[in-house]
């Protein structure tokens, strides 16, 4: 049997109720709950934890930024692939009719701007269509 060494500490009140209420749902008395956190505290094997948990964390942030990268990159590749293939195949409007056909785009802007916003309320989103399986293929 070992003998224990008293210690006297001093707690900030919420800190100490917190301690009281998880003995007393664990069914442990304050000083084996305070001293099992001090052992895990000044364990060597701690800073091993604390690091596992902060790696684990940045892998997370690592996905989450690739996945985004690769919603941004289908993104932009989208509208490139529009962009090119409207100005490719649509004429000039002649002068006479460009003042028509300009209040006819902001209607169908205000049109797509609509259906956009219904799109992104209630899906599914493009990037959700495409397959992450795919490999990428050379032009």
């Amino acid at each position: 049997m070992t003998i224990k060494s008293p210690l006297s500490v001093y707690l900030e009140p919420d800190l100490k109720d917190a301690l009281e209420a998880y003995a007393d749902r664990r069914g442990q008395s304050r000083s084996l709950i305070a001293e099992a956190a001090i052992a895990s505290f000044l364990s060597p094997d701690a800073d091993e934890q604390r690091e596992a948990a902060i790696a684990k964390r940045l892998d997370k942030l690592d996905r989450r930024t690739t996945r985004l990268e690769r919603d941004v990159g289908i993104g932009i590749e989208m509208i490139a692939l529009f962009v090119r293939f409207w100005l490719s195949n649509t004429p000039p409007p002649p002068e006479a009719e460009r003042a028509a056909m300009r209040r006819l785009g902001n209607d169908r802007y205000d049109a797509f701007m609509e259906a956009l916003g219904r799109r992104l309320a209630k899906g599914p989103k493009v990037r959700q269509e495409i397959s992450e399986d795919l490999p990428p293929q050379e032009e």
